[in-house]
């Protein structure tokens, strides 16, 4: 009878650490060769691998080799301009390393489903997760990856990051915009009421407001209708903008929650005949590269220098320098007022 051979290029962590019975963040720190697993069970984890045939792929080889070349960036699209800024960041700190940038495109539309393929594929030494929300399921993927991942954008025990609060930043620049003597606000967002970063936005919007006494009115609030980029674009701002023109022209000042937005809200009100900020005062959130160009109030996000810290951090723990606790970092808003909503031309940042 012929020996049965098994395709032990299939086998995966997952196999091991259900033939011995254990999580897949044991049989890591076994193949990571962590103190914090008992002898017993190091040693049932080993028969399983031994039996298996398991190999670990590439990025467990090049962490137990030392050998650092490439690190990778996961985003949901790396076409906005809020991603360009982060990973301008990104780029500028790695300049000087001997080390390959590789991009995962997660998509809107499915991010952890993406993620999970291109984690499978272990083609890494080092990860970026930028703007997913991370669940116990995505996050005992990261730390079995055997390969150090820093977060950008959301907060996780037990792994590094760097996020920011988004209501207090909204609340910002709607107290501006009262300050300036405006009490009719309307707000630009997106559709999906189940987006955190949006509900948190509309938070702000809403504090604000009813800080100051004034109603908050839910019929105040716009979407367009163009899905790109989850409703962060300049057309879903464009389309918004008419929204408001047409059912609540009463409206002196807007807050769109992003930047693209409000360039596209700008537009709209150049085409209805309107001035910014003479007719409608106009502020958005991100402070993305073009608008300290075209004058436009934002909220602040310091995208390329978070880009940059977040490098360092992951470079740091490839090299081994930083072993210590992991680090969770709170980004502030600021808010940066320009001419769009009564402020005073400024000279643009040229970085």
């Amino acid at each position: 009878m012929a020996q049965e051979t098994r395709d032990d290029s299939k086998t995966t962590i997952y196999d091991v650490a259900e033939h011995a019975g254990v999580a897949i963040s044991t049989v890591s720190r076994v193949l990571n060769e962590s103190r914090d697993v008992s002898d017993s069970t190091r040693e049932t984890v080993l028969k399983a691998i031994q039996k298996l045939q398991f190999r670990p792929n590439r990025t467990a080889k090049s962490l137990a080799q030392r050998a650092t070349r490439t690190i990778a960036v996961a985003v949901p699209t790396f076409t906005t301009p809020f991603h360009n800024e982060l990973l301008k960041g990104v780029r500028s700190e790695l300049d000087g390393n001997d080390l390959d940038l590789l991009l995962c495109d997660l998509a809107w539309e499915a991010p952890k489903m993406t993620l999970q393929k291109f984690l499978a594929r272990g083609a890494m030494d080092g990860l970026l997760v930028a703007g997913l929300p991370v669940d116990e399921e995505i996050a005992d993927e990261l730390k079995t990856l055997g390969a150090p991942v820093v977060l950008i954008g959301t907060q996780w025990d037990d792994m590094d990051s760097f996020y920011w609060d988004e209501e207090p930043g909204s609340q910002q620049a709607v107290e501006h915009l009262i300050e300036q003597g405006h009490t009719d606000i309307a707000m630009i967002t997106t559709p999906h009421d189940d987006n955190r970063l949006r509900n948190a936005r509309v938070n702000g919007y809403k504090a604000a407001l009813e800080a100051a006494g004034l109603e908050f009115n839910p019929e105040r609030i716009a979407q367009g209708r163009t899905k790109k980029h989850d409703g962060f674009s300049e057309e879903s701002g464009y389309e918004a903008m008419e929204v408001i023109l047409e059912q609540h022209p009463d409206v002196t000042a807007v807050f769109a929650s992003s930047d693209v937005q409000a360039i596209g809200a700008w537009q709209a009100i150049r085409h209805a005949g309107k001035s910014v900020p003479e007719d409608i005062a106009l502020i958005g959130y991100d402070d993305i590269k073009i608008s300290r160009f075209i004058g436009l109030s934002s909220v602040a996000q310091n995208m390329h220098d978070v880009g940059e810290e977040a490098t360092n951090v992951l470079l740091q723990r490839l090299r081994r320098s930083n072993t210590g606790q992991t680090m969770s970092k709170l980004i502030r808003p600021t808010l940066k007022i320009r001419k769009s909503s009564g402020g005073k031309d400024e000279k643009p940042d040229l970085r």
